[in-house]
């Protein structure tokens, strides 16, 4: 495919909801609100270039075994499974709910981004060295392009954090912008 092929693309936001953000949240990132302004910037740029933007969001039930490892977190249909209000959905966004770390484990975010002819995934959200990093291995193993934005996504410490931005960039070969 010659290097000039505009891919389409989509972005991707990774669990910004409430009780990741919203102080005093079970699973409340530090400094996760570092990351807010960038991704509505990423936000305004897939909109402008008419790109789908797709919110993958933990969707727990009240007896997850995910709850064996972290406090319960993204329950269905409680104010923490939110989107965080600066960065709620609009217009045609895509809404795609997942229960474990890989937002294409047991959904149909595959099915959507063949359905749209995306080829190529930019990604944002939380936590870099979890969702994110298995998200994205899941997207390369899949074949898709992948970006990740480095001021766009976040992890619980800076050293895990960037432990998964090398096995991202070393191991998966994705694109860190």
């Amino acid at each position: 495919m010659p290097a000039q092929y505009n891919k389409r693309k989509a972005l991707l936001i990774i669990d910004m909801l409430n009780d990741f953000v919203i102080d005093g949240a079970p699973l409340k990132v530090p400094k996760i609100e570092i990351i807010i302004k960038p991704i509505i910037r990423e936000i305004e740029k897939a909109r402008s270039e008419r790109c789908p933007v797709i919110y993958l969001c933990d969707s727990h039930e009240e007896n997850d075994r995910e709850f064996e490892m972290f406090p319960p977190h993204a329950i269905k249909n409680t104010e923490g499974a939110k989107i965080i209000d600066e960065l709620k959905p609009q217009g045609s966004d895509i809404i795609v709910r997942k229960n474990t770390y890989s937002g294409f484990f047991n959904t149909d975010l595959d099915k959507i981004l063949k359905k749209l002819s995306v080829a190529k995934l930019v990604v944002t959200g939380c936590v870099t060295n979890i969702c994110v990093l298995y998200t994205v291995s899941d997207a390369v193993l899949r074949g898709y392009e992948v970006d990740v934005v480095k001021d766009s996504v976040i992890g619980l410490n800076e050293r895990d954090h960037e432990f998964a931005l090398e096995q991202m960039k070393n191991v998966l070969k994705v694109n860190l912008l």
